[in-house]
């Protein structure tokens, strides 16, 4: 039960600098969508080109976030040595990258389409380069529960950005894309400055037998990312390329307007993530660690559908968050929540295989999933339009989900409570149906009215049959 109170003291803090991060970060929606209008197509550029920096972020990285937990926490490892290893592999790939995107930017720009501004992708390769460069010390300061600048550090990148963008396009009324990749590059560059004085404390040693353990374990976690970041950028990254609308890049500009109100799902889960992940491997020895497991998932599984009934029934107050030309697109908000549900329950699904150190078992996990996701994007989307992508999503993270749970179960398997979760879903489920199904004349008061009803009554239950009985438990 102690790790159950640190696990939610540290959701807390993360969740506070996701949260806030996040949703200073959604005030920029509005400003984008207002001062680039839905037919210039330009949000639809930045939508695409972010698309491309989350899928290089994973290959930059090369799985070393997780291994750093893993080895971090190996008897007879020391975890200074652990971090420079990783990060001097970090390094290395991040300056080859580097080197190539700037002696290749003609073709390279060319072939994506941004032959007129090749500079576009030097600013954002220079950021994601960063990003790479961020991430093992951000991973660090989790493993050394640091909670407090972790998030400090989070919420300074938003305010500074925040602060940027609206001295450029709201004071002095640069409304282009190129100044969001450029305050970007700022923000992420002034960011990195902050881990100088930690990386000087550290003391540098590549360990050569370490350094080969460590790629080992981390390579299946690199295919992994990548067809996790593809489940989750593909998407963007193709429509332009295999749409038939002669409008691409527009209605792509709706599509990722529309899924930042989605994105708070994904806010949830990246909370739960950053304070899950450490504390999974550090008990990984104790008894009852399965039995955390278990408990974990279930009151996972139980926020994330309480936050898609809430963005469900305030989704009147909340479409206001990107412009009114936009917002035609909103009927792929359930479903894309919805997929990020089942991200993150095949993240909690995942760590069977890493605490095994079978990491192979998520590399072909995350490659059937990413397939069965390309296959209904390109089949689909010259058809169906953004409404595939959305689709595309649950199919991939769900395919993905029902092999980790059956293989899991098989290799290490782990006691779920099932009943509980189905219990809550259908429950999330039947409250969703008739909040879509209210009246119209009854007016927009009314239903949210009757949604937030809705709402206490599925905290009720919760209370009634899980955290009043594990009280009683604890007496």
């Amino acid at each position: 039960m102690a790790s159950m109170k640190t696990l939610a003291k540290d959701t807390a803090i993360y969740g506070l600098s996701s949260i806030v991060g996040r949703f200073l970060n959604y005030l920029l929606v509005p400003l984008y969508t207002h001062y680039m209008p839905q037919s210039s197509g330009e949000y639809g550029e930045s939508s695409n080109i972010y698309a491309f920096v989350a899928f290089l972020l994973p290959i930059l990285t090369f799985g070393m976030e997780t291994t750093l937990f893993r080895f971090a926490n190996k008897e007879g490892e020391r975890p200074d040595t652990v971090f420079a290893t990783g990060f001097t592999i970090i390094a290395l790939l991040c300056s080859l990258f580097l080197g190539a995107l700037f002696f290749f930017i003609e073709p390279i720009s060319q072939s994506l389409g941004y032959d007129a501004h090749p500079e576009y992708l030097e600013m954002m390769g220079t950021v994601v380069v960063l990003d790479a460069l961020q991430a093992l010390p951000f991973s660090y300061l989790r493993f050394q529960k640091r909670a407090i600048k972790f998030a400090s550090l989070k919420l300074l990148f938003i305010l500074f950005n925040i602060a940027l963008n609206v001295l450029y396009f709201v004071v002095l009324g640069k409304t282009h894309v190129y100044f969001i990749f450029l305050i970007n590059l700022w923000c992420t560059a002034a960011i990195t400055l902050f881990f100088v004085p930690d990386l000087l404390r550290i003391r540098w040693r590549l360990d050569w037998r370490l350094t080969k353990s460590m790629l080992s374990y981390s390579w299946p976690l690199l295919i992994l990312g990548i067809a996790g970041i593809l489940n989750q950028c593909f998407d963007k990254m193709a429509f332009p390329l295999v749409s038939d609308a002669a409008d691409a890049k527009q209605q792509l500009g709706i599509y990722g307007a529309c899924v930042k109100i989605a994105m708070i799902m994904a806010m949830i889960t990246q909370a739960f993530r950053y304070a899950y992940e450490p504390l999974v491997f550090s008990i990984a020895k104790e008894k009852n660690s399965k039995e955390t497991y278990a408990m974990g998932m279930k009151y996972f599984i139980i926020f994330t559908l309480l936050a898609f009934l809430c963005v469900e029934a305030y989704m009147p107050l909340l479409q206001h968050i990107i412009g009114a030309d936009y917002r035609e697109g909103l009927k792929v908000v359930p479903i894309v929540m919805a997929a990020e549900i089942m991200m993150g329950v095949l993240f909690n699904l995942s760590f069977w295989y890493k605490l095994i150190d079978q990491t192979i078992w998520g590399a072909v996990i995350s490659v059937t999933s990413c397939v069965v996701l390309v296959v209904v994007n390109l089949v689909f989307i010259p058809t169906y339009g953004y409404m595939a992508c959305a689709w595309g999503g649950v199919a991939g993270y769900g395919t993905g989900m029902v092999m980790s749970y059956v293989l899991g179960q098989w290799k290490n398997p782990i006691r779920y409570p099932m009943g509980k979760i189905i219990f809550y879903t259908l429950m999330t489920a039947a409250f969703y149906l008739l909040m879509l199904h209210l009246p119209p004349e009854w007016g927009t008061r009314v239903h949210m009215g009757i949604n937030t009803l809705l709402i206490l009554f599925f905290l009720l239950c919760v209370y009634l049959f899980d955290i009043k009985p594990m009280r009683k438990h604890q007496q």
